[in-house]
């Protein structure tokens, strides 16, 4: 495994980031989760990623009892909060009740006296900025949360955050959490620059595009049994986001090109990710142990001039 810093921080992460969306207390029963985090351990992979609104909180219980029997101090545990957990009208947000709140039910959750990344899961636009700044602060402060970041934010949005951060002189946010993958890359005009600029590392979500850029879907018609698109249980991003003929396309062509590198299009994708050094990590889901001991493999791995340009005239 190979590490970077988180950012401009002190903190290091592995290149590959274990994740618990649309699996733990979903698609993945709990003996089979204890399973993939061991792997992931066995692999060098310290940086475990959730949030209390994967399966209404189900997804940090199951993480926490996976690392119940780990020390602490050799996992980074991220989790995020702002999406509705009930239909209290102050349980959703950025205000400072819900961050107070919701960082003391993660915790309760996962088990854990603290949390080392603690991302706002979306932009709030109906809670002033300097309101979320100073309870992120207070935290940080307080010893609850060690760091914390965003998640899907813009440029602007990013660029606002940190002139209040500055001007209050609270703890630096470290971490940008977007979508970022060969399909998706939609970040790098204004995001990446903006990210670069105020130190946060990016850690990519679904770098694989759901398993689309993984090269086992050849057309619309021919779904493999076996795939997430033919899980209904974790299917819908997949099927509304890069699933059409035009990507799996590219995926195929993607997918020639790892083969006659000797690598499986899987890591190639992940390796493509991580090409960009504001990329700090990315974030891998996995069904099974193997996907995790496969995909782990792609830490480390450089892709040379001739072959990123081969892959932006695919993907162009």
């Amino acid at each position: 495994m190979h590490y970077r810093k988180l950012g401009h921080s002190g903190l290091s992460v592995s290149e590959i980031a274990f994740g618990t969306w649309l699996t733990f207390a979903n698609a993945t029963d709990i003996d089979t989760a204890r399973l993939n985090i061991k792997a992931a351990l066995a692999a060098g992979i310290n940086f475990f990623d959730t949030a209390d609104e994967y399966a209404k909180g189900g997804a940090e219980q199951v993480l926490g009892e996976t690392l119940a029997d780990v020390p602490r101090k050799d996992v980074v545990v991220a989790t995020k909060l702002f999406f509705p957990m009930s239909e209290a009208i102050n349980d959703r947000g950025l205000s400072r009740k819900h961050i107070a709140e919701a960082v003391d039910a993660s915790l309760d959750r996962l088990g854990m006296d603290y949390i080392d990344v603690y991302y706002c899961h979306r932009f709030d636009p109906a809670t002033p900025l300097d309101e979320t700044v100073r309870a992120m602060d207070d935290l940080v402060r307080a010893g609850r949360i060690l760091y914390w970041g965003v998640s899907q934010w813009t440029a602007p949005q990013i660029s606002e955050m940190m002139k209040v951060v500055r001007e209050m002189r609270a703890a630096r946010p470290i971490a940008n959490q977007p979508l970022y993958n060969m399909v998706s890359r939609g970040i790098e005009a204004e995001i990446m620059p903006a990210c670069a600029k105020e130190g946060l590392g990016i850690v990519a979500y679904s770098p694989l595009a759901q398993g689309l850029l993984t090269g086992k879907y050849t057309s619309m018609s021919d779904v493999p049994a076996d795939s997430r698109a033919a899980d209904n249980r974790q299917n819908f991003f997949i099927k509304r986001s890069f699933l059409n003929e035009a990507n799996i396309a590219k995926a195929q062509k993607m997918a020639a090109v790892a083969t006659r590198l000797g690598i499986a299009p899987g890591l190639l994708a992940l390796a493509w990710c991580l090409r960009r050094a504001e990329v700090s990590s990315v974030i891998i889901g996995a069904s099974r142990p193997q996907q995790v001991h496969d995909n782990a493999a792609a830490a480390g791995i450089k892709l040379d001039e001739s072959v990123q340009k081969e892959l932006e005239e695919i993907l162009a």
